[in-house]
């Protein structure tokens, strides 16, 4: 199964279960995080551009002062697919080397 491939709705719920910050919205999944201050809101936008940058595959990012909502989705795909649930674990990361 290729990762832009579509997931099944088990395969999203147990993606989900590893990932208790996102919540799913329709076709897309979202989590919504506080930084410190601004710098730090912006040292994790870097961080997640350059892992985004290496699975060619790229959030739509929010930035309000500190806080940051991340929306992810595989476009072509129609849905989510591994990609999606992979860059999610890769924003969780991003976001506990800032707190």
């Amino acid at each position: 199964m290729s990762s832009r491939t579509r997931l099944t709705e088990d395969e999203i719920t147990a993606g989900l279960a590893a990932l208790p910050q996102w919540r799913r919205q329709g076709e897309s999944i979202t989590r919504t995080a506080d930084a410190a201050d601004f710098p730090a809101a912006i040292r994790v936008v870097v961080a997640v551009a350059g892992a985004a940058e290496e699975a060619d595959h790229h959030p739509d990012i929010d930035i309000r002062w500190r806080t940051l909502t991340f929306v992810l989705s595989t476009h072509s795909a129609g849905g989510l697919t591994a990609l999606d649930l992979r860059l999610a674990g890769r924003i969780d990361e991003a976001l506990a080397q800032e707190s």
